[in-house]
């Protein structure tokens, strides 16, 4: 499997320059308007020329993005990458016949060449009197070096690539709306895996060849569609109907099955994202929702999709977009599409057909979709992102086990040690839709479209050496606030402030590192302290102090080291349930003085010894315990 996650990481870098061409539709849509009938048709020329100026320096853009991409975002990966641009243009120009252009394919090559060599050479080292060009200044020599070499063989052999993608297009078209069917389904396949921009980037920036007026030649569906090219949008078209209204419909369904006392929040979460779907044709946080308690559903949902593209190749429906298939772009670019109107009619069938089916199979299958069970409905991360920042990258294994974090518009993509220390259950409960793992450490990890804003406060965090301490779940059950124990002591805050527990099982565990301090006679309460200074109390149930008879056993003793998930005391659940007011457990840090911030994971349902339930950040690094 590691070649997918090196797949995933060149899909990753191929999707960043596209995201300039939203700005290219824009000012091809404003131009297209009647500026000269208005009386300002300046307006309609720059507006037409710079929109057009983003597709004629395309491969320019890929190059660089891929390469910036590729290199963790480093600049002289992205500069070697558009001077080899340069380069391999000058040659051509001067030495071929003209019947040869960058492309975005060449772009995306030396966007790769150039990340590939930053990423291996930018720490070499020369003798001293050689050493200026050591570091990153090799990859530039590098680069020159290798783009003229490149620039000359291509001369040769670009033809003959050519004459590959033309066969290519052949065969496409040959195929007809069966060919549309197929690359339906394989774009809905790789979408599960985040490999989807490697296919696209060949259908819609390489396949078909368009001239313009100006004797300039525009490849791929996108950018003839844009350029004016009657035949484009073929590769699109198929897309709107399910963005704009098919997975809506499986939103409305999810909502319409979920339970009666969870609704409420699933209307919020599941409206808003078809919504966004809808607008913007973003769709990845509802079909995670389904896609692995229901694999099937989402094998009828890719074959479906395939339809879709071969029932609007049958009509002669053209449209494009120049981000994805929501309203906006529907109707910023329906002025250059044929036949669109009938997209809205198929769409309308579409979502009336999929809100039925997959409301009939929830019901049916009992498939466990948010709302039908407690777990994640990926929470409104607006506000949230810095405290639970944290303890995302606890669940991701800490920092240590963290290589790079990257992120596109829905999901962390992630390169890490050791995918077996992330705890998928608590990135659930933190709101993610989904994980998947590619082998080699590559993982992804849908968390919608506040993925870039969680990114972000993750690097942060792993730029800054942080005194904090992170706490795991003492017990299998539900966590509730402090406030909510029925103890006006606990809920008071008099104690210390910190959360509680309800316990499932019998057994308490270890929250965090430290060492036990006190042990009360009863054993139904222990005290650990942390080496950062922390004094944490784990109090089992509400007035549980007066329970003699050996009800709580504890395997540990004062002075014991401890590591969290490590068994503490066993307690007879079933009696304290049936005498003690109260099962609540209330782990507190009884000098919270020393606590400059905290961080708490959703209280819903959590494993025992689940890590990231509660982080604090410290005013400094004092070690030491203290007294109770």
């Amino acid at each position: 499997m590691n070649w997918l996650g090196s797949l995933q990481q060149l899909g990753r870098a191929i999707m960043l320059p596209t995201m300039v061409l939203p700005a290219a539709a824009i000012l091809l849509s404003v131009g297209s308007l009647p500026w000269v009938d208005w009386g300002l048709p300046a307006i309609a020329e720059v507006s037409t020329w710079a929109g057009q100026g983003i597709f004629f320096f395309l491969p320019y853009l890929f190059a660089v993005g891929v390469a910036w991409g590729l290199a963790n975002q480093a600049g002289p990966a992205g500069l070697a990458a558009l001077s080899g641009m340069f380069i391999y243009e000058q040659i051509l120009r001067h030495l071929g016949d003209g019947s040869v252009q960058p492309t975005t394919l060449i772009g995306i090559i030396f966007g790769i060449i150039a990340g590939v060599l930053y990423n291996r050479f930018k720490y070499i080292k020369f003798p001293e009197i050689f050493q200026f060009f050591g570091g990153s200044r090799f990859v530039l020599l590098a680069m020159g070096l290798f783009s003229a070499i490149f620039s000359w063989f291509m001369i040769g052999i670009a033809p003959f690539l050519q004459r590959g993608l033309d066969e290519l297009t052949i065969l496409v078209t040959h195929l007809g709306g069966f060919g549309l069917f197929l690359y339906g389904m394989l774009y809905r396949i790789l979408t599960a895996f985040g490999l989807h921009h490697l296919l696209n980037n060949v259908f819609w920036f390489q396949l078909g060849n368009f001239t313009t007026p100006d004797g300039n030649v525009i490849q791929g569906d996108l950018p003839r569609y844009f350029a004016g090219d009657p035949t484009a949008g073929t590769f699109m078209a198929g897309l709107f109907p399910i963005m704009m209204f098919a997975i809506p419909g499986i939103a409305l369904a999810i909502i319409h099955e979920a339970r009666e006392d969870l609704k409420p929040k699933i209307k919020k979460t599941f409206l808003t994202a078809a919504l966004v779907c809808f607008f913007t044709g973003v769709s990845e946080q509802i079909e995670f929702a389904f896609l692995f308690v229901a694999p099937y559903m989402y094998m009828v949902h890719v074959v479906l999709s395939g339809i879709a593209m071969w029932i609007t190749y049958a009509l002669g429906i053209h449209h494009g977009f120049s981000y994805s298939a929501g309203a906006i772009d529907y109707v910023l670019n329906f002025h250059l599409s044929e036949n669109a109107w009938m997209l809205i009619p198929i769409g309308m069938i579409y979502g009336v057909i999929y809100y039925k089916l997959f409301r009939w199979a929830i019901h049916r299958f009992q498939i466990p979709t948010p709302g039908r069970e407690e777990g994640s409905t990926l929470e409104d991360w607006a506000g949230n992102i810095p405290y639970q920042a944290p303890l995302i990258l606890e669940a991701l294994g800490g920092k240590e086990n963290i290589v790079q974090v990257e992120s596109c518009i829905t999901r962390l993509r992630i390169t890490v040690k050791n995918d077996r220390l992330i705890d998928s259950n608590s990135l659930k409960l933190l709101g993610s839709a989904g994980l998947i793992k590619l082998g080699g450490g590559n993982v992804q990890i849908v968390f919608g479209t506040y993925s870039e804003l969680i990114r972000e406060e993750v690097n942060k965090l792993m730029q800054r050496d942080l005194p904090q301490v992170l706490f795991s779940a003492p017990m299998q059950g539900r966590m509730l606030p402090i406030e909510e124990v029925p103890d006006h002591i606990f809920a008071a805050k008099l104690v210390g402030d910190g959360v509680a527990f309800i316990p499932e099982r019998d057994e308490l565990v270890s929250p965090v590192y430290g060492t036990i301090i006190h042990l009360y006679p009863t054993m139904h309460a222990i005290g650990i302290s942390t080496p950062e200074g922390l004094e944490v109390l784990l109090h089992i149930g509400i007035d549980t102090s007066q329970l003699k008879g050996g009800y709580f056993q504890a395997v540990v003793k004062e002075g014991d080291s401890v590591v969290p998930g490590q068994l503490l005391i066993k307690f007879d659940l079933a009696y304290i349930r049936q005498h003690a007011k109260s099962l609540a457990t209330p782990m507190v840090i009884t000098n919270p003085e020393r606590v400059k911030s905290w961080s708490f994971a959703p209280f819903k349902a959590v494993k025992k010894g689940q890590a990231s339930v509660m982080s604090v950040v410290l005013h400094d690094r004092n070690a030491g315990g203290f007294e109770l």
